[in-house]
């Protein structure tokens, strides 16, 4: 290039966008040309003019910043234009192998243990955030259903308040994959200021969530996987969790029959009555469909 628009070129090389945040005069100043060198400099890479190549310039921008967006939240196992079949067979690859390795790690005594003390506890707190907050409230109404007291919160200041008032009969668990969420760790913190056994949830198990814990049941997901908005986090959360559920329900076997059975009865008239195990029903269309009793 002329030696004016080598000092564009050049400075465009260390400044790829600098043309999104500086008009054509400002470019001028800054590489010591004139407007009408930059207007050169565009035409001479196949652009009408300098508002057509910073144009050009955003679109990349752009496509950058997005790809590197959709790698930090979705991850880089899935890309944008993987077919729907790689797609669905990467996600039961993961969500298969994040099972089974959570599995294969279980302490068992360990969940015995925390079972045991939930069966007998006056009072559970189940805390967790966003995500994680979903897991506490499905623990909490779980538990709740077979006898057990259980409350979940997502609000710092009403879980605070909660785990202010636990004492030893009491069972505290924090919920949160990365370990990292710092309500969280404040609330369950509190619970064992106030004497309760508290147990976290968590993939990470140096984690400060459970640091702070009595003890820690840690699961399995791999790091290619682990994105904010990856689901095979909580099934692996949801399978320690529903462990757990039976273990209790297990221990407290007459209470549970006894409160399960209370609570069908009293739903009873809200559900339809299952006609037979597979009914043929017609569609929209005419054809025959059929349903199974987990259907109706």
């Amino acid at each position: 290039m002329p030696a004016a628009m080598a000092k564009i070129g050049s400075f465009l090389l260390e400044h790829p966008k600098a043309p999104l945040e500086l008009s054509i005069m400002e470019l001028a100043e800054q590489t010591g040309t004139s407007p009408a060198t930059v207007t050169r400099f565009c035409r001479m890479l196949g652009y009408a003019g300098y508002v057509p190549f910073r144009v050009s310039i955003a679109s990349d921008v752009g496509r950058s910043d997005a790809r590197e967006s959709w790698k930090a939240d979705i991850g880089r196992a899935f890309g944008p234009d993987d077919a729907p079949a790689d797609v669905l067979s990467t996600l039961v690859n993961a969500h298969t192998r994040s099972l089974q390795e959570t599995a294969a790690i279980m302490d068992m005594a360990l969940m015995n243990k925390i079972a045991r003390r939930v069966a007998m506890s006056t009072h559970v707190d189940i805390y967790g955030i966003g995500g994680s907050a979903v897991m506490a409230k499905e623990m909490q109404s779980r538990l709740y259903r077979i006898g057990i007291n259980a409350h979940h919160w997502s609000e710092v200041h009403a879980g605070l308040t909660s785990a202010a008032i636990q004492d030893s009969n009491c069972v505290a668990i924090g919920i949160s994959n990365t370990g990292l969420t710092e309500e969280t760790i404040q609330m369950l913190r509190q619970a064992g200021e106030a004497g309760a056994l508290t147990v976290a949830l968590s993939n990470n198990p140096a984690s400060p969530l459970a640091e702070a814990a009595d003890e820690a049941i840690i699961t399995s997901v791999h790091e290619q996987f682990l994105q904010p908005d990856d689901l095979s986090a909580k099934h692996v959360q949801l399978l320690v969790l529903d462990l757990l559920y039976l273990l209790v329900a297990q221990i407290n076997f007459a209470q549970t029959t006894q409160k399960l059975a209370s609570s069908a009865t009293a739903v009873a008239p809200h559900r339809r009555p299952v006609r037979s195990s597979r009914v043929g029903l017609a569609g929209r269309n005419g054809r025959q469909t059929v349903r199974s009793n987990a259907d109706v």
